[in-house]
């Protein structure tokens, strides 16, 4: 394994789209997993590929069909073929040598599963096992926020032209709170910092998600961060946005 996690991190947070993301990191992540073959989807793309791939995606990606696509679903954590399927289960759901060995790890945004990273390997190689599911969720922590980043700023800058930021529709005291969100603060740390209560912060940011219009904190600091107001760096702290998430 040529790269390092770090290396991973710093060349994730370094792309600007979904291509580079697919020619540049992917490639780098498979080779960190040794995987056969490694790929990222994003749901929402999905109807724009051919025709008879993108059945077959449906069919892979079925939690119906796919336990590996039913535990992601149900539980947003990285998975591998052993650990939902045996042997001889596994290779009448999936019967291509090269994905004997199979390891998935979930795009999460808004508490929603928007796409999936996945990595596969030949019946000859090791299987995948904790410390790979271990090093995948750090990664798919880091590229769920990278898609929340990206999207966020491709909104807003189609929004330019035509109309103010949301955030300007924040007072002084919202964006102080939205600087220590940014920092990873949790909202009773919030309130002691600004001598506020913790329900103050909790209502305050009720308001803050109406008025950018987004659903989760990570979501609000990658808006703020795409536009002129410039928040801490949102990658210093995407661990505690993610892990903070609902306090």
């Amino acid at each position: 394994m040529t790269n390092s996690l770090q290396h991973l991190f710093e060349v994730i947070n370094q792309v600007k789209d979904e291509q580079d993301l697919r020619s540049q990191v992917v490639p780098k992540i498979g080779e960190y997993f040794a995987a056969k073959r490694c790929g990222v989807f994003f749901f929402d793309q999905l109807p724009l590929l051919d025709k008879n791939f993108h059945k077959t995606l449906q069919i892979a990606l079925s939690i119906e069909h796919n336990p590996i696509a039913r535990y992601l679903v149900e539980r947003h954590a990285p998975v591998h073929e052993a650990l939902v399927a045996s042997p001889k289960v596994w290779t009448m759901i999936c019967p291509r040598a090269d994905h004997w060995h199979v390891m998935a790890g979930p795009i999460v945004s808004c508490g929603k599963l928007v796409g999936v990273l996945g990595c596969t390997r030949e019946q000859s190689m090791s299987a995948f096992d904790a410390q790979n599911l271990a090093d995948l969720s750090g990664i798919c922590l880091d590229l769920s926020v990278w898609a929340a980043t990206v999207r966020a700023a491709k909104l807003s800058r189609r929004e330019w032209p035509y109309q103010p930021f949301k955030s300007d529709r924040l007072t002084p005291r919202e964006l102080q709170i939205a600087e220590l969100v940014a920092l990873g603060l949790t909202n009773a740390e919030i309130g002691t910092e600004l001598w506020i209560t913790e329900n103050s912060v909790k209502q305050a940011l009720k308001r803050m998600f109406r008025k950018l219009e987004v659903s989760s904190r990570a979501q609000m600091v990658a808006q703020l961060s795409a536009t002129k107001y410039h928040l801490p760096s949102l990658k210093q702290s995407l661990s505690d946005l993610v892990l903070n998430a609902d306090q």
